[in-house]
């Protein structure tokens, strides 16, 4: 009767035809895996890159004296060498993540029984309170080398960040006969784990070929690891993450500072949680855990320990301004942009490739930002509905070279946001006209057609046309008055505009123009009579080159960067240093007029002639129509001189209000700035003007004085019409 319970043959047949082969990849599976992870070489990423680890690293703008103005980067990072990990840090490292790295291959066998337990610990008690997917297999995380954690993150990254999708990625019948079992996302963690294994063996072999020994393939996998982890806030490795949250360098580390090590070492295992963050508790946890395990493992005395773990966690204020001089910053990309080419650009200094050392001395640059909003705020109390919309700007150069010391595109604080790189720069965008700070160019053309300082020129009513079919509009002095025939010195002085359009019309507009060109506006200029009065608009870096080539004598274009560097540190670019001198004919005249404008008592900025400003200056007030802008630009002498060009305006073009001139308005920032550089001797001695300068208008003065002191004195004459400030 038992026959009858046998199966017939042929199903005996066919359960051996199924079951043979299934068998045969079980017995299989396993040397498959084993030769692949031990043996199997082939298909092994570039080691080259991996050798040279050339990361994109933090792009960095210093200022003139190697002061650190900004870093940009799409990863904050800092590469670091093993030496340059203090020792604290590595012990924290180890006894957090990986306490025997400087003895296993990469692998930690050790760890192997714990990670199996979890796995079926975590895979058991998902299954059994009832997985909508039945049994599936479970990896913890954790058990990985710091040799795993690089391979993974530096070889295996876009694959671990896709594994938990439902594309299985391995080809071939084991992967598929083991996601039916496991799962597709398990499978591909798998087998994601068995190629970390395998890379982590093969890396650790070649390294201890590439550098000779064991201890130094470990010192480097080491220091590439502390430069590679992830650890919050856009930081990587611990040399920008120990900058970021405690404002201090790795070279800074101590014993004592092992609570901070701790910390640092804490956030490889999770940055979105155990990043410091003050009052948050899992950081401290995190931390404290890890002290415990350095005292344990002998790196640190329990007593140690113990304090550190008992002391809050601190963190540095972080400002929201990443740089005190964002519109230079600005500049900077504009001028990679244009010498660049096909060598360097933006996109090299972010990526830490290359970095710039501007012209900027970060010392003026902050007076220049206090000097600016300290006069804004003087204009508001003047006129408090304006509070927090009036704007301004301010570049400051240096005589010799035009190099740019500091620039302040607008206000610190504008429509309730601190000023970024990307925010719109008055100093190089905004075309806006000069007003009479356009007048000395007029003059200096004047003086080159064989007019000087003593020349007798017409202060009386004058017309220009404004076109066809257009009436003619009489040109009128800012105190609408007329003083007849006066010298040219008296003229730029009190910037009288009646006499500025009449020698534009001696000598020819052209002729203005052409002056312009020579010292550097390239803005367009309108053909007509009004660009003698500042009509045509210009920028506030032009009309500042403008006046440094007049205070200085040369030729030379503004510049924000000084050189470039490589990441070896290799110059890959540097700013010419030719100049070229401005011939002689009229360049003193128009500096003793200038200097005039400030000494002479009717001077528009005659303010600046007294004990309580000890530096010699020459500039010019500029205030444009209805008072839409206020202007002041002026120089020290010489080539050692330095030159500082300030505008007040609104965005949208209305009225500053009556009265609102460049004297008012600009020229007590000027003062701010000049005074401090020169008190602060940042820039070097205030230099003085020739004794020639200063005596031919002594001659003059002194000339006056006795005039009027004999009672000869010229009635003024009333202006027949009222027309723009233009002073």
């Amino acid at each position: 009767m038992g026959g009858r319970f046998l199966r017939p043959a042929w199903l005996r047949r066919i359960v051996l035809f199924v079951a043979a082969p299934l068998v045969l990849l079980l017995l299989l599976l396993p040397a498959g895996l084993i030769h692949h992870v031990y043996f199997d070489r082939s298909g092994l990423p570039d080691i080259e890159p991996f050798i040279r680890f050339e990361l994109a690293t933090t792009g960095r703008v210093y200022d003139t004296r190697g002061k650190v103005l900004i870093e940009l980067a799409r990863e904050y990072r800092r590469v670091v060498s093993y030496d340059e990990v203090p020792v604290i840090l590595r012990q924290a490292v180890l006894a957090a993540e990986d306490k025997n790295f400087f003895s296993h291959s990469g692998v930690e066998y050790r760890a192997l029984p714990r990670v199996v337990q979890k796995t079926v610990v975590r895979s058991l008690a998902t299954w059994w309170k009832g997985s909508s997917g039945g049994f599936r297999l479970l990896l913890p995380q954790g058990g990985s080398t710091l040799t795993q954690q690089l391979v993974r993150g530096y070889f295996l990254q876009n694959r671990a960040s896709l594994e938990a999708g439902d594309v299985l990625f391995g080809e071939g019948l084991m992967p598929r006969f083991l996601s039916a079992g496991l799962g597709v996302t398990a499978t591909n963690k798998l087998f994601r784990k068995l190629e970390e294994v395998r890379l982590a063996l093969w890396l650790e072999e070649e390294m201890r070929r590439r550098y000779g020994s064991k201890e130094q393939a470990k010192r480097e996998i080491f220091a590439r690891s502390a430069s590679f982890h992830y650890l919050g806030n856009g930081r990587y490795g611990f040399a920008a993450a120990s900058e970021y949250y405690f404002g201090k360098p790795l070279s800074s580390y101590a014993p004592e500072d092992a609570g901070e090590a701790a910390l640092l070492a804490g956030i490889i295992k999770s940055p979105g949680v155990y990043a410091p963050v003050a009052g948050d508790p899992r950081p401290r946890r995190r931390r404290n855990e890890i002290l415990a395990l350095m005292a344990r493992n002998g790196y640190i005395p329990e007593s140690l320990a113990e304090r550190c773990q008992a002391e809050p966690v601190r963190v540095v204020a972080r400002s929201p301004v990443k740089t005190h001089a964002p519109a230079a910053i600005e500049n900077v990309f504009d001028e990679l942009k244009q010498h660049g080419v096909d060598r360097f650009g933006i996109e090299d200094l972010i990526q830490g490739r290359i970095s710039v050392r501007s012209t900027l001395d970060e010392r003026v640059q902050t007076i220049v930002n206090e000097a600016l909003e300290n006069g804004l705020a003087r204009y508001e109390k003047r006129h408090p509905g304006a509070k927090g919309s009036i704007q301004g700007s301010v570049v400051a150069l240096r005589n010799a070279n035009a190099a740019i010391l500091a620039e302040a595109g607008g206000r610190h604080v504008f429509n309730d946001r601190d000023a970024r790189y990307s925010d719109y720069n008055r100093v190089t965008g905004s075309l806006r006209q000069p007003g009479s700070a356009w007048k000395p160019l007029v003059y200096l053309a004047a003086f080159r057609q064989g007019m000087d300082l003593a020349s007798t020129v017409p202060d009386e009513p004058i017309e220009v046309s404004m076109g066809a079919d257009q009436d003619v509009k009489w040109i009128s002095n800012y105190d609408n008055q007329f003083k007849g025939p006066i010298p040219i010195r008296q003229a730029l002085a009190e910037s009288r505009n009646a006499v500025a359009v009449w020698i534009t019309r001696e000598i020819g507009l052209d002729k203005v123009i052409r002056t312009a060109r020579e010292m550097g506006i390239r803005s367009p200029l309108q053909p007509y009579i009004t660009t003698a009065l500042g009509a045509s608009e210009v920028r506030l870096l032009e009309l500042a080159g403008a006046y440094r080539a007049m205070a200085s004598g040369v030729l030379a274009e503004p510049h924000v960067i000084d050189r470039v560097t490589d990441a070896s540190g290799a110059v890959i670019y540097e700013a010419p240093q030719a100049v070229r001198p401005i011939g002689s004919a009229g360049l003193r005249l128009i500096q003793e007029g200038l200097r005039g404008v400030v000494r002479l008592p009717d001077g528009t900025a005659h303010s600046l002639d007294g004990r309580g400003f000890p530096v010699s200056v020459m500039g010019k007030t500029g205030t444009t129509s209805d008072f839409r802008d206020a202007l002041f630009v002026g120089s020290t002498y010489g080539t050692q001189g330095i030159t500082v060009a300030v505008r007040i305006g609104f965005d949208d073009n209305r009225t500053l209000g009556e009265k609102e001139t460049g004297g008012r308005a600009a020229l007590p920032i000027f003062r701010e700035i000049m005074l401090r550089v020169y008190q602060d001797k940042l820039v070097g001695p205030a230099p003085h003007f020739p004794r020639e300068i200063e005596e031919g208008i002594d001659r003059y003065l002194a000339a006056q004085a006795l005039m009027q002191a004999g009672g000869d004195t010229r009635p003024l004459q009333a202006s027949t019409t009222a027309s723009s400030p233009l002073r």
